[in-house]
């Protein structure tokens, strides 16, 4: 994990690439977990035996549930202290770009692309690449804004 001192250390880093984060498995019970919470029960992510016969071979996560992980994995790629608060300010663009099949491994890696000096914040984007294990394609590309307040 890379720690920023300040904002001025954080801001001073626009380009740097962040990661790669720790592998995470994502299981059924996660999955099922998801759609209990969404109320998206859909076939493709929580009945095993009918996905099976389906266009991935099996179970996928959903999309959603990929996004829902990024702050998960943006705690593993940096920190930016002396602040007293970060707070999601929304996301600019979301891609999924190939789906996550249950028991597959994911990670990410993250750029800070751009910041933007706010009075007495800085606001930035982060491009986060949520990667498959043995995957040539990603499962997601994300830009992330996040805002940071001194």
């Amino acid at each position: 994990m890379k720690v920023f001192n300040d904002l001025n250390e954080f801001a001073a880093a626009q380009g740097s690439q962040l990661g790669p984060t720790e592998w995470l498995e994502i299981d059924q019970d996660r999955v099922n977990l998801f759609a209990d919470a969404t109320d998206d029960h859909q076939w493709i992510h929580v009945d095993p035996q009918r996905a099976a016969d389906g266009p991935f071979g099996g179970t996928i996560a959903h999309g959603l549930l990929t996004l829902s992980l990024l702050p998960h994995f943006s705690q593993q790629l940096y920190r930016v202290d002396g602040i007293s608060l970060a707070v999601n300010y929304g996301y600019d663009k979301v891609r999924f770009v190939s789906p996550v099949k249950v028991g597959a491994k994911i990670r990410a890696r993250g750029e800070i692309s751009t910041v933007t000096q706010l009075d007495g914040a800085v606001q930035a984007t982060t491009t986060i690449t949520v990667e498959i294990e043995d995957s040539a394609k990603p499962a997601a590309v994300v830009q992330s804004i996040v805002r940071y307040i001194a």
